[in-house]
C-alpha cells in the first residue's frame, strides 16, 4: 500500500528535508585530505541532534551505528565510517544521510571530491548527478516508475557507464522504506503509476566499469566487483499536481 502525503504532511516534511539538505552542505568543507570518515559521521550526528533537535534515523537501522554512510571510490553504497580510513587526494566520496523530525524521514546524498580527482572520476560524479536529475524530470502524475528507470539508465549507458540493479530508490515517509520501489532501470510506461502525494527517493548508483557488485565480509557494504569507481546522488521527492518537488534541495542547487 502506498501512503500518499497530504499538504499538511508536506508542510512538515519540507522542514525535515531542509535539515538533511543543510547537513550535506555543511559537510562540504569537512571532506578533505587526512580526515577520517568516522570524524565526518560523528560531526553529522552532533549537528543533527544538537543543532536541529532531530534524529539521525540511520542509527539503529539494520544495526548500523552511524548518522551517515560514507562510500569511498569503489564502494557503491552502505560504506561504514572508519577511524582508520583517512581521505586521500583524488578520492570520491558519497555521504548519505537520513534525518527524522516532525514525524517524517528525509533521505539524501551527494558526491564529494577530495582535492583534485582524475578527469574520469569527475565525469562519473557529474554524469551520475545528471542521471538523478533525468529521473526527477520524469516525476509527474501519469508517468510511471518505469519511466524514471528508463531515463536514468539511458543517460548512464549513453555516457559509457553502468547502472547498479541490486539497489533502488524507495517510498519514504514515517518509515524509512515504504512503497513503491524505484528501480534505476526500467521500461517506459511500465511499473507503478505516479500519483500526487507519493514521496520517494531517486538515488542512482552508477559504476565506472561493469554493473556487477559484491559484498564485503560484513555482508553490508557493497563494492564494485571489478574494483572500479562508483558514484551516487540522491534526493527525496514528492509528486505534485503538475510535476514534482525536491524536498531535500540544497541552497547550492537552487
Amino acid at each position: 500500500m502506498i501512503d500518499l502525503k497530504t499538504e499538511a504532511d508536506l508542510v512538515l516534511y519540507r522542514k525535515t528535508g531542509k535539515i538533511a539538505a543543510e547537513i550535506l552542505t555543511r559537510l562540504i568543507p569537512e571532506v578533505k585530505v587526512g580526515v577520517s570518515t568516522y570524524h565526518i559521521a560523528k560531526l553529522a550526528e552532533k549537528w543533527i541532534i544538537e543543532d536541529y533537535d532531530a534524529v539521525p534515523s540511520s542509527i539503529g537501522q539494520y544495526d548500523f551505528q552511524f548518522a551517515l554512510c560514507a562510500s569511498v571510490n569503489s564502494v557503491i553504497c552502505h560504506g561504514v565510517p572508519s577511524k582508520t580510513e583517512l581521505l586521500k587526494e583524488g578520492d570520491i566520496v558519497n555521504l548519505d544521510v537520513t534525518v527524522k523530525k516532525h514525524g517524517f524521514i528525509a533521505d539524501t546524498s551527494r558526491m564529494y571530491i577530495v582535492g583534485k580527482a582524475s578527469e574520469r572520476a569527475e565525469r562519473l560524479c557529474r554524469v551520475t548527478r545528471e542521471c538523478m536529475l533525468k529521473g526527477i524530470e520524469e516525476v509527474k502524475p501519469g508517468n510511471t516508475t518505469g519511466d524514471i528507470g528508463f531515463s536514468v539508465s539511458k543517460h548512464a549507458t549513453r555516457n559509457g557507464f553502468s547502472v547498479v540493479k541490486e539497489y533502488a530508490g524507495h517510498g519514504i515517509g514515517k518509515q524509512m522504506h515504504e512503497e513503491p520501489e524505484i528501480s534505476h532501470v526500467g521500461k517506459r510506461g511500465k511499473g507503478v503509476p505516479l500519483r500526487e502525494g507519493m514521496v520517494f527517493t531517486i538515488e542512482p548508483m552508477i559504476n565506472e566499469g561493469t554493473a556487477e557488485i559484491r559484498h564485503l565480509d560484513d555482508d553490508w557494504t557493497a563494492v564494485t566487483r571489478d574494483g572500479k569507481l562508483s558514484a551516487q546522488w540522491e534526493h527525496t521527492v514528492v509528486v505534485t499536481k503538475d510535476g514534482c518537488e525536491i524536498l531535500t534541495l540544497r541552497d547550492e542547487e537552487k
